[in-house]
């Protein structure tokens, strides 16, 4: 489940260039971090955290003090090298390069974050097939931070579906806890943040029908 040609093309262009995709400059981009950072603590600190797609490691640096154990999974391992750069200073994360099928672990985590990562998948069914594998991965009672731009944005973009797809796909499986809208007047600025919680027990299970 690696991102189809184009898009892992696009993604070498983009890791080659210094702070990739504004997430150390543009204050959007930083709110966003801000308000992910926050959902994921919503618990208090973590002890066996996972984050998939790194970037360049800017979330990763503010996760990692906040977490006992950190894995982060990319699929492109010069996003690995930067972020592991960016994070020498820590002894405590774990890193992986492969593609989030592929990723298996007996370990469950108690916080999975995932976000702008969903959407670089070639179709609905790889994102649905990537989803399931995330929620078996995710302790009962566990976290999962997702976000995403949104549907309209990510099509513009020549991604399959964004936020509002996935975040139907997510509530076959985990329940929504809190919503985020962040936007800004530029139409590429428009993202939804979802912190979702895997239910504990079979009464707790999402109601599918509605």
């Amino acid at each position: 489940m690696t991102p189809d040609n184009n898009n892992y093309q696009l993604l070498e262009r983009e890791l080659a260039v210094d702070d990739p995709w504004r997430l150390d400059s543009n204050s959007f981009e930083q709110e966003r971090h801000v308000q992910m950072l926050r959902i994921s603590r919503c618990n208090g600190d973590v002890a066996h955290a996972l984050e998939v797609g790194c970037a360049a490691g800017a979330f990763t640096e503010m996760l990692a003090p906040h977490c006992q154990q950190l894995t982060v999974v990319d699929v492109m391992p010069q996003a690995i090298e930067r972020a592991r750069q960016r994070t020498k200073r820590w002894s405590h994360i774990r890193w992986r390069t492969c593609d989030i099928k592929q990723f298996s672990t007996a370990e469950r985590f108690d916080l999975i974050v995932v976000a702008e990562v969903l959407y670089y998948l070639k179709d609905v069914a790889e994102m649905h097939a990537a989803i399931r594998n995330l929620a078996g991965m995710l302790a009962p009672n566990g976290a999962l931070v997702f976000g995403s731009a949104r549907d309209a944005t990510c099509r513009r973009w020549g991604h399959a579906a964004g936020a509002e797809t996935v975040i139907a796909l997510f509530k076959e499986s985990l329940i929504e806890v809190e919503r985020l809208h962040c936007y800004t007047e530029s139409v590429n600025e428009d993202c939804l943040l979802v912190l979702f919680r895997k239910p504990t027990n079979s009464s707790e299970q999402p109601n599918l029908g509605h």
